[in-house]
């Protein structure tokens, strides 16, 4: 399944979704890309932990499959309808009126179609058919891909396509997904009988309130900047599209990012349950994924003109300040993914939920300060300053909570990788060695995570050897 999405899913988001931009031009992009931010935040009330939960229980107890989907299949159609009048009112608020909110409710389907694809896979997880969950994991992306990429094809101008037309295959793609997968879990365990029952659905939401109240903070914390700054600018529309262009690669690691952190739950859970140290795979799996995020953002940060240019077509050079601060961001990230991960894994999600609703006031506050003047960019470094406040702030607890010990040689290692990065990445601009310089700088990083150790070898075997 990892080896499929890392497959499909980078050429859905480059070759497709990028293609689409360029395209239906930037103004037209901001508007969807903003819409589409808008139908993220309250996603999670769709969800609320039934995933998890049918997995667990199903792989437990196979032969109650039938009697709870029909259960849970109701109460998601509830949740649907909480879900879609909130965010349609958010909408409302917020000045959206005609085509967009046309558009708005596309969007909303598709977001349920895609948590319905992920309940269904939910099943496929706990019955252990994996190879059904792999495909279907990938089927909507291959279909996009199948029915985009040939729309693209066939047109050759950027007034020949529509922006409706992406939302409207995206649709397509998502209730063929839902079906195939619909029809094969009927064949695996018959049709289920629809039922309601309050008692169990109160139980559900009773369990899932910090969890669901966590995703949705960090939801509003990642994913408001482009709707605020599409209302908030003057330029509204034409700055999210600019915004757009920095943050779909942000995505595409942060998708990469995602894979490590769900590897890394069940480890993390596992040590904890056994009361042994979490802090060599701590260590081994922070610096591994931060030293190489370093070489990756400093890599786009000082060649951020030559990547922006490989990807779009337009407003290049005022894209890369916002793209800059984006991918800055990224490291940030990559703290949360490993402290905010092993906080999870501890349980702790009160004090997670309060870093999240600081980073909501950091975030929305400094978005109404800076987007106004400073736009796109005002708003690239604004989530930078939230995913750094989130990272120093998880870091110092987690040190505190499990007592990390910190040595001169550990620190001046750190130091040492960072300076040595940063050197090549500066002394190659000064050189002016052409594309000789991209081959020369992801080289020496990758031969300086060795030599730092940031990937160590014995290390990760000795990790791996104990997680069998």
């Amino acid at each position: 399944m990892v080896f499929l999405n890392l497959l499909v899913k980078p050429f859905s988001i480059f070759g497709i979704d990028a293609s689409v931009q360029n395209r239906v031009g930037t103004d037209a992009y901001g508007m969807y890309f903003s819409l589409l931010n808008l139908t993220f935040l309250f996603n999670i009330l769709m969800d609320l932990g039934i995933n998890n939960f049918t997995t667990k229980n199903i792989s437990q107890y196979p032969h109650i499959v039938t009697r709870y989907m029909g259960k849970l299949l109701s109460f998601r159609l509830l949740l649907f309808a909480v879900y879609a009048a909130i965010t349609f009112g958010l909408g409302f608020s917020l000045g959206y009126a005609g085509k967009e909110m046309s558009l708005l409710a596309f969007l909303v389907l598709n977001q349920f179609l895609t948590t319905l694809i992920s309940y269904f896979r939910s099943h496929f997880s706990g019955l252990l058919f994996f190879k059904t969950e792999a495909i279907i994991s990938v089927l909507d992306r291959l279909l996009l891909i199948l029915f985009c990429g040939t729309l693209l094809l066939l047109t050759s101008s950027k007034s020949e396509f529509k922006i409706e037309w992406f939302i409207w295959i995206q649709t397509v793609c998502y209730g063929i997904t839902a079906i195939v997968a619909f029809a094969l879990l009927i064949k695996y365990i018959g049709i289920p009988k629809f039922s309601w029952h309050w008692t169990f659905s109160k139980a559900i939401i009773k369990k899932s309130v910090p969890y669901a109240l966590l995703i949705l903070l960090m939801m509003i914390y990642t994913r408001s900047d482009s709707v605020i700054l599409e209302r908030l600018h003057v330029n509204g529309k034409h700055e999210a599209g600019i915004y757009a262009q920095g943050f779909r690669l942000l995505d595409a690691f942060f998708l990469f990012g995602m894979i490590f952190s769900n590897l890394l739950f069940p480890l993390f859970a596992h040590l904890l349950g056994k009361k042994e140290s979490i802090l060599p795979l701590l260590r081994t799996s922070g610096n591994l994924l931060i030293g190489g995020a370093f070489v990756l953002v400093c890599f786009c940060y000082f060649n951020s003109e030559y990547i922006v240019s490989l990807i779009y077509d337009e407003n290049i050079l005022q894209s890369i300040p916002s793209f800059k601060w984006l991918m800055l961001s990224f490291i940030g990230m990559c703290f949360s993914l490993i402290f905010g991960t092993l906080l999870t894994a501890d349980g702790d999600l009160r004090i997670l939920n309060i870093f999240s609703f600081i980073a909501i006031i950091i975030n929305v506050g400094l978005n109404f300060l800076l987007i106004p003047k400073y736009g796109a960019e005002g708003a690239g470094f604004t989530a930078f300053c939230t995913q750094c406040f989130i990272a120093g702030i998880q870091f110092i607890y987690c040190s505190k909570r499990f007592c990390f010990k910190f040595t001169a040689k550990a620190i001046s290692k750190y130091g040492l990788f960072i300076c040595a990065i940063v050197g090549i990445f500066l002394l190659t601009e000064f050189l002016y060695l052409g594309l000789l310089a991209y081959a020369i700088e992801l080289l020496f990083g990758a031969i300086a995570l060795f030599i730092f150790k940031m990937i160590d070898v014995k290390e990760l075997r000795i990790q791996f050897k104990d997680s069998e």
